[in-house]
């Protein structure tokens, strides 16, 4: 799995947040294996221009999942290592969903048959 960093310029895109970002997303991703090819990070300072304030730093994440359309999240925090985490959870739980459905989608059509050893029609 790829993992990028895209920041403004107000915002630390240094090597250790870099870092920091790829070790946070595998820990938290990696058990999809390959289903997941890239993670992206947004991060920026929604307060730049203005006094600092509560909930300055915003993270968007959008992972690209193998055949399916990209999963994107958003979070917001006072620092950048929190917008990281929050947007991580939100990502592991939409991705788990988006997953869940497809494979469910994929054998619904064996939903439908009964097991060779039970009867088809309870009453008959």
């Amino acid at each position: 799995m790829q993992v990028l960093l895209n920041t403004d310029p107000n915002t630390d895109g240094r090597h250790d947040m870099a870092a920091h970002l790829e070790s946070t997303v595998k820990d938290a991703l990696g058990h999809f294996g390959e289903r997941i090819t890239r993670v992206e990070a947004h991060l920026s300072d929604a307060n730049s221009h203005a006094k600092a304030g509560p909930d300055e730093i915003h993270c968007t994440l959008e992972a690209r999942l193998r055949g399916l359309e990209p999963v994107v999240v958003k979070d917001q925090a006072g620092n950048a290592h929190q917008a990281i985490n929050g947007a991580l959870g939100k990502l592991k739980r939409a991705v788990t969903t988006v997953l869940e459905k497809h494979d469910g989608h994929r054998h619904a059509g064996l939903a439908d048959v009964p097991p060779i050893d039970e009867p088809a029609n309870p009453n008959g």
